[in-house]
């Protein structure tokens, strides 16, 4: 650490009966709220992040401030730390008081599926995207309950260069249910892939740094409605979630048409597809959508009945 962080004077970390007792604190389950109180960990997470001395890091969800002192440590330039729980707030303001000389931090009570990250980093340098990432990170021990719902929501933004990403390749290091970040690394053929049985809840740290360039060059919507259908039947062969892209009365002829179009095997497993196979897989859902444009709104779980004649919207 070098002679600049190391004047840096954080209070300590209070042990979780401390914030208990001064702060009357308890994880409220239906958050999914879970503490991080071992400096020793929330070290090793931000050490996962990289460099961060004068760059831009916004925290998801900093709770007490364990994974904050750690990033603060690191002397960034700025820190947005976004926190929908307002009793937080006082354990917080310690902390950003007892940097003012050395961090800029900023702190804003707010839900992070809402938040507008892009207004939140102006002044950050922007990087073109086919050059290195910017210096700008997110850092985040996500609650279970919405760290898929909003991993998604910030695929979608990648994908249009929109929020933290209208900087750059902006990168990721969050914390997810031990078996949802080996599903994220799992090879294809891995059945670590899907959640049987339903899993624990251990922690797995992931960084996610955006592609240069994208494997599927289509809307995030149907790349998200593909996959997502497919993998509603994991365990079963990868046509029984396929069948459910189309209406019952197409359904065995536009899924065959599906694989014949991808040259995927429809009774390979869904786990044990690639992401070679997927990229075809959304190119042939495409090209029906092309060619039965209704196919494109169509969805299972509401549709009672749609017209899809060839060229019928």
């Amino acid at each position: 650490m070098n002679s600049y962080v190391s004047k840096i004077r954080l209070p300590p970390l209070p042990s979780i009966r401390d914030l208990v007792k001064l702060y009357k604190l308890r994880a409220i389950k239906q958050l999914s709220q879970n503490f991080l109180m071992d400096e020793r960990l929330t070290d090793k997470i931000v050490k996962a992040a990289g460099t961060l001395t004068d760059h831009y890091v916004c925290e998801v969800g900093p709770g007490p401030g364990g994974i904050s002192r750690s990033i603060i440590k690191k002397a960034p330039k700025k820190l947005i730390l976004v926190e929908k729980d307002p009793r937080f707030l006082p354990s917080l303001m310690l902390l950003k008081e007892s940097c003012l000389n050395y961090t800029s931090i900023n702190i804003d009570i707010d839900d992070i599926l809402k938040y507008n990250l892009q207004r939140a980093l102006e002044g950050a340098p922007k990087m073109d995207w086919t050059h290195a990432p910017p210096p700008i990170h997110l850092i985040g021990n996500l609650p279970f309950s919405v760290s898929t719902i909003l991993i998604i929501k910030w695929l979608e933004a990648i994908s249009e260069k929109k929020a933290a990403w209208a900087y750059g390749r902006t990168s990721m290091t969050l914390t997810f249910q031990k078996e949802v970040a080996e599903r994220m690394v799992a090879q294809p053929y891995d059945k670590v892939r899907s959640f049987v049985p339903k899993p624990d809840v251990d922690v797995g740290v992931v960084t996610l740094i955006p592609l240069k360039k994208a494997l599927i060059d289509m809307p995030f919507s149907q790349v998200e409605k593909v996959v997502r259908t497919i993998f509603n039947t994991r365990q079963k062969y990868c046509m029984k979630g396929a069948q459910k892209l189309f209406p019952a009365e197409q359904t065995e002829y536009l899924t065959t048409r599906l694989f014949v179009l991808a040259n995927v095997n429809p009774t390979t497993r869904s786990y044990q597809l690639t992401n070679e196979d997927f990229v075809r897989l959304c190119y042939a859902y495409k090209i029906i959508c092309d060619e039965y444009p209704a196919v494109q709104s169509f969805d299972y779980r509401a549709s009672k009945g749609i017209d899809i004649e060839p060229g019928c919207n």
